[in-house]
């Protein structure tokens, strides 16, 4: 199976945020706490949905039971614009009772059910071992020399849009 440039550079983006949410100075493990944080502030999360979406994604993480490994490994080929209607995927998986007021206020946004598609696939991503981020090191080694296409260049000016965000908050910036 080809994971799609778009999942290939969110699933590092993901991974990186979920690190990040991780451990505190101490190195003590706070990712329940800071994810149940994460999750009050979804109201205003939203606003960062295109711009920063595997930030706004990390709410979902432990919300997806995956029952249809099939759907989402094609899922997870397709590009940001070719992505299935949000009901032709529900199949899929089933979602733990929590995420149900997080799934109705992005529900409201414009682009709520292509962001709800893209948190489902990273989420799945997230635990699959043979789709994690270290697997492709060598791929983005290869393609550092080639031009950016389009894409890529609005990925990479998302991902920086988001650690510009992330600074005004007052975190440092993952570099």
């Amino acid at each position: 199976m080809n994971i799609s440039p778009y999942f290939r550079h969110l699933r590092s983006a993901y991974a990186a945020e979920l690190d990040d949410l991780t451990f505190d100075s101490e190195g003590q493990n706070i990712l329940d706490k800071r994810l149940t944080q994460r999750r009050k502030e979804m109201d205003f999360l939203v606003h960062m949905m295109e711009t920063s979406p595997e930030m706004v994604a990390t709410v979902f993480h432990k919300g997806f039971r995956f029952t249809s490994n099939a759907a989402m490994d094609h899922l997870l080929t397709l590009e940001a614009d070719e992505f299935p209607e949000w009901d032709s995927l529900t199949h899929a998986f089933v979602m733990a009772p929590w995420t149900e007021a997080l799934v109705a206020t992005v529900h409201q946004q414009p682009m709520g059910d292509w962001f709800l598609t893209m948190a489902a696939a990273l989420e799945y991503m997230f635990y699959k071992p043979e789709h994690a981020p270290v697997s492709d090191t060598a791929d983005e080694d290869e393609q550092d020399d080639e031009p950016l296409d389009e894409e890529e260049r609005e990925a990479k000016a998302r991902e920086e849009a988001g650690a510009d965000w992330m600074v005004e908050q007052g975190f440092d910036r993952k570099e």
